[in-house]
This record gives structure tokens, sequence and C-alpha cells, in this order.
């Protein structure tokens, strides 16, 4: 038995940050799109280069292991050399792997990030095994064995087995959160209302959040003071048509604007917890997990929740790699005592 089981995608992750990228804005009447641009034709110069281990699925369990948690992770690789660098990732954490599913057949999941000089990047993703999980290939019993099941975004025809794996959760009251992926949110608010009905935590993205309602955020819209109300009145709306049931926790986070939380009778703003940002991959999983991780640990303390989530993104977007800048409980919480103005905002 153990706390938490994770399970997502496992991708060896390559970093290229290229001085010679440019980052363009384009803007229309209802949205602002940005986009990273190299000049076509030419042979650049790469100005730094690194490879780490990453995907939801392995970048949470680590997460939640080095919070403390007995964790085990299901993901799917190849036998390939990617799959063996993953595997020999995990050799200095405390995760169990005996629930990793390999197939000599598939190839190991493999990204390459592209990251601008203000931190932020593009994902060149090759899905590979990952887009490949069955029901068939799932340790459903260790699932039900655990206290605590996290969903990452599950890829491809990997998402299949999504609707069996929550009606399993239900059906052995095991505690879920769904860090919703783009591959469940373009199947439609009807499909996902029938995922989101069963998980206790909903964590999305904004961009994810509008997707999966068709709300956008206008940006008509007169402007709102953060130091007032920080909740846009379109972002309420999003909340609203996410939380399906009454014990459910919604969260949205918006980069460097914070994060909100919805508990069906109050909001709550927290700000970006300030810091270097050399990449920001990884920040979402580690994000999501240590928010569910925190409500454990703080007695279901949504607001200081959200600040536990907010410190641990920003030691992980200080490094490349998704799981090297993580922090345990222990110096979350140190670097809250040191700094005691920064603190949540509750609104009705």
């Amino acid at each position: 038995m153990c706390d938490v089981i994770t399970i997502g995608s496992a991708t060896m992750d390559v970093f290229v940050e290229c001085e010679d990228a440019s980052v363009v804005s384009v803007a229309t009447k209802d949205k602002k799109s940005e986009f990273m641009s190299y000049r076509y034709g030419a042979k650049l110069e790469i100005s730094d280069f690194d490879s780490k281990v990453g995907g939801g699925g392995v970048n949470t369990a680590v997460n939640f292991a080095n919070l403390g948690f007995s964790t085990s992770a299901i993901f799917k690789i190849g036998d390939d050399i990617y799959s063996q660098g993953i595997i020999k990732s995990f050799e200095n954490t405390k995760v169990d792997l005996s629930n990793k599913i390999q197939d000599p057949k598939d190839t190991t999941g493999f990204s390459i990030i592209l990251v601008s000089f203000q931190g932020d990047r593009t994902v060149l993703a090759h899905r590979g095994a990952n887009a490949h999980i069955k029901k068939s290939e799932i340790n459903f019993e260790a699932i039900k064995n655990s206290k605590f099941l996290y969903i990452a975004p599950l890829n491809g025809d990997s998402n299949k087995v999504l609707d069996d794996i929550v009606h399993f959760a239900k059906e052995n009251d095991i505690y879920v959160c769904f860090n919703a992926g783009s591959t469940s949110i373009k199947k439609g608010y009807n499909y996902l209302k029938k995922i989101l009905e069963t998980a206790q935590i909903v964590v999305m993205n904004k961009e994810e959040a509008a997707m999966a309602t068709n709300i956008q955020i206008r940006p008509d819209t007169k402007e709102i003071k953060y130091s007032e109300e920080p909740i846009h009145p379109d972002m309420k709306e999003m909340f609203k048509k996410l939380k399906i049931s009454d014990y459910q926790v919604i969260v949205i986070t918006d980069g460097g604007n914070g994060a909100y939380a919805y508990d069906g009778k109050k909001y709550y703003y927290c700000p970006v917890w300030e810091g270097p940002v050399v990449s920001t991959l990884g920040a979402g999983d580690a994000f999501a997990s240590t928010f569910c991780g925190a409500l454990a640990r703080t007695d279901t303390d949504i607001g200081k929740s959200l600040m536990y989530a907010s410190v641990n993104s920003a030691g992980v977007v200080s490094k490349f790699g998704a799981t090297q800048g993580l922090m345990t409980f222990e110096q979350i919480e140190e670097k809250l005592r040191n700094n005691p103005n920064y603190t949540y905002k509750i609104f009705e």
C-alpha cells in the first residue's frame, strides 16, 4: 500500500536555448497570442543545452515522494536508451517503479524544449509509449490499495483508459486529483463533465479552463486591480461551470499573475512567488501536486496550500529540468516564515 499513485507521461526532455530566438506578439480584438520565432532557413548557434527526465507522471511522482508521501508511478516507456535514462533518474528517489509499463515494441517519449530569453518555452513532443497505455497494462489493484490517485494529462490513445480509471477510483473511494490535459478537454465539456464529477481536486491553467468551458476572458472588460478584486468575472464563470460537485476544489493557474481556487463558497487568490525564471517546464506539475499534498499538510487550508504550491513551483522554474528545484515541506515552510508578508486573499 502507498499514499499516492500517479499516472501520466514519462519523457526524456532536451532543453535548447538560443539567443537568436525572438518572441512575437500577435493581437486580435478577442485575444493576444505570442510565438517563438527563428529566422527561416538560418543555421543558429545554441547558447545552452541540457537533458533531463520529465513528463507529468514522473514529475508529480518525484514531487510527492520528495514531500514525504510513499509514492508509486504508472507510466509507459519503451526499451531504448531513453527508457534507461528515465529508470536511472529514479535511483536517488523513493518512488516505487513496480507499476511502470515497459514495451520493447514501443519508443520512449521524447521532447525538445525551446527556451526563450524570458524563461518561457515551446515544447516539441514525441509522445511515443505515453500515448499507448492500455487498460490491461494498468495495475488496478495497486490503485485500490492507495489513498490518493493523481491523474496527469493522458495523451493519444492513453486517454481512452481515463473513464475506466476514474470509475474504478469512485467505486473504491479513492481520492482523486485530476490535472486535465488537452486531449481530454478537446473531447468537449459533456465528456469532461463525467470526469470532473469524480475528482475531489481539479487543476487547470487559464488557457485549458477557457477551452474546457468555452468561456474566454474578454480583454475589453474593465481592468480589475489585483489589490482590490483579482478574479476576473469571466474566470468566476469558468469556476462555476467546472465545479460539478459540492465536495470539489477547483484550481486555475495563470502563470505570472498567480493562482486561483474555488470551493463553491469562496474564491481564493495567491500571487506568484517571485524568483528567477530559467525554464517554466514542470511548473504546472509542481504546483498541482504540491497543492494536493499541502491540503493534507495544512488540514485542508486552501489558501495556504496555494502558497505552498506557488513556492515549490517557483523553485522548479529557477532551474533547468522539471524536478530539479523541488523542495520539501520543511523547506517551503521555512521560506514562508522568512517572508511573512507573502499571503493569499479570500473573496466571496
